[in-house]
C-alpha cells in the first residue's frame, strides 16, 4: 500500500506541509517494502487548481491513503472518486506521521474547505 504525505523537503525528517496543493514535495511511502520516494509537486506553481492537479498526480501513483492537515473540496472529490482514504496529519515529521498511521493513531480527515481559487 502506498501512503502519500505533503512534505516541506524531500526527507523523512521533513515537517509535514500544512498546504496540500502547494506542498513542495509528496512523500510516497510503500508499506510493503518500507521504502519512501519523494515526488516534486509540479502543481505547486500553478495559478489555480493546484490541489486538483496534485490529487490527480497522487491517483496516478496508485496511492491508497493520504495524510494531510486539510484539503480543498475539489481535490477531495478527486481523491474520493479514486477511493483514497484521507487522514488528518499530526503536527509532526513525515516519518512520525507514517508511524502514527501504522499505530492506528490518525483520525479520518473530517474538514474539507471550499478551496482557494483565482490566486487568493
Amino acid at each position: 500500500m502506498i501512503i502519500a504525505i505533503p512534505a516541506e523537503a524531500d526527507s523523512l525528517d521533513s515537517a509535514t506541509c500544512v498546504s496540500f496543493g502547494r506542498a513542495p514535495y509528496y512523500c510516497l511511502y510503500n508499506t510493503e517494502t518500507e521504502s519512501s520516494t519523494f515526488m516534486t509537486n509540479l502543481a505547486a506553481e500553478s495559478a489555480g487548481g493546484a490541489g486538483i492537479q496534485a490529487a490527480q498526480d497522487l491517483v496516478d501513483q496508485s496511492v491508497a491513503k493520504l495524510i494531510t492537515f486539510r484539503l480543498g473540496e475539489n481535490a477531495a472529490k478527486v481523491l474520493r472518486a479514486a477511493k483514497i482514504e484521507m487522514l488528518k496529519a499530526l503536527n509532526l515529521s513525515v516519518a512520525d506521521n507514517i508511524s502514527a498511521l501504522q499505530e492506528g493513531k490518525l483520525a479520518p480527515l473530517g474538514e474539507v474547505h471550499p478551496g482557494f481559487h483565482h490566486g487568493h
